[in-house]
């Protein structure tokens, strides 16, 4: 089998796996739909593998290849074809999705199991991998288009999920709602860029780049930034990042999913592989670096008051997220993938260690009513640890290694670079302190009643049903949670889901040590090798305090939340009074729903309104519609009138046209 079609294969397992699935559940024995469902997965991230190693035997210079399935349309200029591109960097994104994948799907057949839409989760599951497979192997724009939508679509079906939960049908229609934006933004960059090129074929565009900035520079600059447009919304940045909290909504291996290793890294992977016409375009790519910065200190400063568990670790990925914009938007492309990689580790680590505390709480989520969960879960509690130790930058751990580098790279630029270097270590300390503040207020101090139960042996379970979010009353029948709570000490399969990305998280950094390892380099360099500023940092001086600077505000982050909510936790209190202004500010997230619903929402709803009842009753219904009736209906009934059944009435009627025919003639003699 050549590269291609491994690629393929990549492709059909979880394709295949949703369809049968999906059409066969009914038949199916038990809980067999999670067992094909994580082997479907299982064997793309094999597929994946085989194609790594099949890319290895080929010469640099030929390890982008492009196969084309059939022709889908090839006239008047267009060559739209079924065609996928394998090459380093789509095999990194696949490798990631699929391993990632698999795990969450193995951590899912403990997770879900007494869910009565268990067949359902995991078609759905497998048609999510599936469309972003599909959209990061796409070969061309208009096979992006689709895997890009697909990728929308699935993530209504699953954010929607439990969709007798009217907080979760709200949240996967407003991800639908603001994705379905960014997908216009991704056709209409499509269109300039197809404007001027005549090809939707990426390596093509790609040749003749150069020529396309100097004949179009605008164009290209207006195409990128609508490109864009797609990639924020995608992957969550300001400031179309207010659907990804609320995404919180489903199931937990579902925001695993999203935040770790499908959706929101497709902004990351697009900017990547656009890279030859962002850099011809260098106003486009200040925009997505400047957006980056922006975004990651903005989810930093509202994940330290959040108190929802999953929804602080939703504003940790939104946060790393954007040093990955910054990092493609700053030219520093391996980086950014290389922190995408670890941080799919580590971000899925910590949200399946959530989903095992949401468990003992039997569902709910807020962190005021959890506490001393240490004894009780002490394989949750290490993985914590161990993701929070990453995420937060501490050495040796992988999130150490790929954020310094990101930050190294873009200070060795210099210039107006500098304030986003300054902005990337001023998150690592935000991100320090909320991510150890979840860990400390979730783990240490009093025990809750859960967690006294849970150390007495048994697993507690709710008299009541209610949604976390708001408190209403549920049942546990289809379309609602199942009745059971699983958690990672109790299941072996959580566990070894868990346990394998904790290893990773830990070890993940070793493929790019600064000085030492040049790993991920050397792969991804065929897709970067045109490049003109896409270079590895040989500034010694800087890499050592770049790594210094972020080991020393990781364990200062950490001593501070200690100190705040372990040591004095009366403190956060009078802290909050104090600065009361800000606090507001971070616990309605910037404001920025409520500027959405005042700028966009209220309008278009007032235009609605006014469509509806006024345009459409006034001048569609009365003047188009019932005008022309009204004249319809006169006529008639004057017909009607003069079709009386009297001899003498049609008598003079006759004579009277007559006259008046007799009286015409002799006027116009």
């Amino acid at each position: 089998m050549n590269v291609t079609d491994y690629g393929w294969l990549i492709l059909l397992f979880p394709l295949v796996g949703s369809i049968l699935i999906g059409l066969g559940h009914r038949v199916l024995p038990g809980r067999a739909a999670g067992i094909i469902g994580t082997t479907a997965i299982g064997l793309a991230f094999l597929a994946a593998l085989g194609a790594f190693f099949q890319l290895q035997d080929e010469p640099h210079e030929l390890r982008q290849i492009t196969s084309v399935l059939y022709d889908y349309a090839s006239t008047v200029g267009v060559d739209a074809e079924m065609s996928i591109l394998v090459d380093p960097l789509s095999l990194l994104m696949c490798l990631v999705v699929t391993g990632v994948s698999t795990l969450i799907h193995l951590y899912s057949l403990s997770y879900m199991w007494s869910d009565k839409g268990y067949a359902r989760f995991f078609s759905y599951l497998n048609f999510f991998v599936f469309s972003m497979l599909l959209l990061v192997l796409a070969g061309n724009f208009l096979l992006l288009i689709v895997g890009w939508a697909f990728v929308g679509a699935a993530s209504y079906l699953l954010i929607s999920y439990w969709y007798r939960r009217t907080t979760a049908t709200t949240a996967g229609v407003k991800a639908f709602v603001i994705n379905v934006v960014g997908d216009i933004g991704l056709v209409l960059g499509t269109y300039f860029i197809f404007k001027h090129t005549g090809t939707l074929d990426f390596l093509k565009t790609f040749e003749g780049a150069e020529e396309f900035a100097t004949e179009g520079n605008g164009d290209l600059t207006a195409g990128l930034i609508l490109l864009l447009v797609g990639a924020f919304a995608k992957s969550a940045q300001v400031p179309f990042h207010t659907w990804l909290p609320d995404a919180m909504e489903g199931p937990t291996p579902v925001s695993s999913l999203i935040h770790a290793a499908t959706m929101v890294t497709a902004g990351v992977y697009l900017i990547a592989r656009m890279h030859p016409l962002f850099e011809q375009a260098p106003a486009a790519a200040d925009v997505a670096a400047i957006t980056g910065a922006v975004t990651l200190l903005v989810a930093g400063t509202i994940g330290l008051v959040v108190t929802d568990l999953k929804r602080v670790i939703a504003y940790s990925t939104m946060s790393q997220i954007g040093y990955m914009i910054m990092a493609v938007g700053g030219g520093a492309y391996v980086a950014g993938l290389f922190h995408l990689m670890t941080h799919a580790f580590f971000k899925a680590l910590l949200f399946m260690a959530a989903g095992s505390v949401i468990g003992a709480m039997a569902g709910q989520q807020d962190l005021d009513k959890m506490g001393g969960f240490r004894k009780a879960m002490p394989f949750t509690f290490g993985c914590f640890v161990v993701g929070g130790l990453a995420l937060a930058g501490v050495p040796p751990f992988s999130g150490f290694f790929s954020k310094d580098e990101i930050l190294l790279i873009l200070g060795d630029r210099g210039g107006w670079y500098w304030a986003l270097y300054v902005a990337g270590y001023v998150g690592a300390i935000l991100t320090a302190i909320y991510t150890w503040r979840m860990i400390f207020r979730a783990f240490w101090g009093e025990p809750c009643p859960e967690a006294k139960e849970l150390e007495a042996g048994h697993l507690h379970h709710a008299e009541v049903h209610t949604n976390p979010a708001n408190g209403e009353v549920e049942d546990t029948d289809v379309g609602f949670p199942g009745s059971e709570h699983h958690i990672a000490e109790r299941n072996a399969p959580m566990k070894v889901a868990m346990g394998g990305l904790a290893v990773l998280a830990v070890v993940g950094g070793v493929v790019q040590i600064p000085e030492v390892t040049h790993a991920l380099d050397s792969f991804l360099e065929p897709s970067f090798e045109e490049s003109a500023i896409a270079q590895a940092s040989d500034n010694t001086g800087l890499m050592v305090f770049g790594l210094a600077l972020g080991t020393v505000l990781a364990m200062v982050g950490i001593a501070i939340a200690y100190r705040l909510w372990v040591q004095t936790p009366e403190v956060p209190a009078r802290i909050q009074a104090r600065f009361s202004f800000l606090h507001r500010l971070f616990v309605n997230k910037w404001y920025f729903d409520e500027l959405i619903d005042l700028v966009i929402v209220r309008p278009f709803a007032w235009f609605g309104r006014f469509g509806q009842q006024t345009f459409e009753r006034l001048v569609v219904g009365a003047a188009l519609i019932g005008g022309p009736t009204g004249l319809v209906r006169v006529g008639s009934a004057t017909v009607r009138a003069l079709q009386s059944g009297f001899l003498r009435a049609y008598a003079a009627l006759l004579f009277a046209g007559v006259a008046a025919t007799v009286f015409y003639f002799l006027v116009q003699s």
